[in-house]
């Protein structure tokens, strides 16, 4: 590709997600230039969802948007309509079932206590277990929950997901557990929750309508000549990967999906089943379905399986030790001394966040492009 005398567009977007597709909306309605590309065959990032047998599928896991933020609310509503889907997941530990997050239907399963001040003395007499500030991960969840709900509720989970034993896992990786006094199933707290009826590729097209988008488009392996399309760019994708690992390779945790589409009416009558012992090699089951209240004749099942992560993966949960987090600072170092480069998004800021919160930094980071043009 011969490099243009003048930039064609005034930014150059980087991953079609959901931090992608929101900035390049705000920058579009401002009257900027945009050009989103994406390596992948589809628009959405991980939130992509596949219509199959008149179902909204999650391809890369279960996606529930909820937020405190009254403006973020407001600005997704905009583009999709949304039900009111509220999450209430349970736990199936040996064919025990047990309701997320803990709360008195939890505690009275376990326990058989009736009323909150039954349950809080139980677990204040199972915290007393561990005396002095918690060294890892299990002693962490035992100082925070009490042993009972630490063996049934988190200790199999958590080490399938992460691939350690808990004993070996650092104890901020747990810094609290949500724990909730009353009959209340709702696993957030967050005032506005719901799912995009027509599902979350509907939403970012939506987003997308006035850019410009070219998939498969690995920006990484032609970035000389797509960097010269634009004035600015804004990458979303791995920042290591960015500097060709140039301090080493950032470590995630990923995750492996197995779908199939069952000919019954109702699997597991709940979107997200967690399956917490840990010689079941999944972590969960979600039915799709039931995100949008479906009453199709057949549903469509995904069991995840987490695995380390290894190159030509899809990378989904960082790995926060102190080694990864000072390869991430060199990393973002580097990225403030490139001259109109902005990050932002999962993989670029290596950290977990909700879709609000992708959201929330999406529109902050266009406000603050827009002003520093004025």
């Amino acid at each position: 590709m011969e490099k243009p005398t003048q930039a064609q567009y005034d930014y150059l977007i980087v991953g079609a997600g959901l931090f992608g597709a929101v900035t390049a909306n705000r920058l579009r309605e401002a009257g900027k230039s945009c050009l989103v590309i994406d390596r992948r065959p589809h628009i959405a990032g991980n939130c992509y969802t596949r219509r199959q047998a008149g179902i909204d599928v999650h391809v890369y896991g279960a996606h529930i948007f909820h937020t405190f933020d009254r403006e973020v609310w407001q600005f997704v509503n905009q583009y999709a309509e949304f039900n009111r889907f509220t999450n209430s997941p349970i736990a199936n530990y040996k064919g025990e079932i047990y309701n997320l997050p803990f709360n008195m239907n939890t505690f009275n399963r376990l326990w058989g206590v009736r009323t909150p001040e039954e349950a809080e003395n139980m677990i204040a007499k199972q915290r007393d277990e561990i005396k002095s500030e918690p060294s890892n991960l299990e002693e962490q969840a035992i100082s925070l929950v009490g042993r009972d709900i630490y063996e049934k509720l988190i200790k199999g989970y958590t080490e399938k997901q992460w691939g350690r034993d808990c004993c070996e896992l650092p104890a901020f990786i747990i810094r609290r557990l949500p724990v909730r006094f009353t009959y209340d199933n709702n696993y957030f707290n967050d005032p506005y929750q719901g799912i995009p009826v027509n599902g979350y590729t509907e939403l970012v097209t939506k987003l997308l309508q006035d850019c410009a988008v070219k998939l498969e488009t690995d920006f990484l392996k032609d970035k000389e000549a797509l960097s010269s399309l634009a004035d600015k760019i804004i990458f979303t994708g791995a920042l290591d990967e960015y500097f060709a690992y140039r301090f080493g390779k950032l470590a995630y945790r990923s995750l492996k999906f197995v779908t199939e589409e069952l000919h019954i009416a109702n699997y597991q009558g709940n979107a997200v089943v967690n399956y917490t012992e840990g010689s079941i090699p999944y972590t969960r089951i979600i039915e799709h379905k039931h995100f949008n209240f479906g009453q199709q004749p057949t549903t469509i099942v995904t069991r995840e399986y987490p695995c380390e992560w290894q190159e030509g993966m899809e990378p989904y949960y960082p790995v926060n030790d102190q080694l990864n987090q000072d390869k991430y600072k060199n990393y973002f170092e580097l990225s403030k001394r490139e001259k109109n480069l902005y990050i932002g998004g999962r993989m670029a800021e290596y950290a977990y966040y909700n879709m609000d919160q992708i959201v929330r930094k999406a529109l902050d980071l266009s406000r603050k492009l827009l002003e520093n043009e004025k």
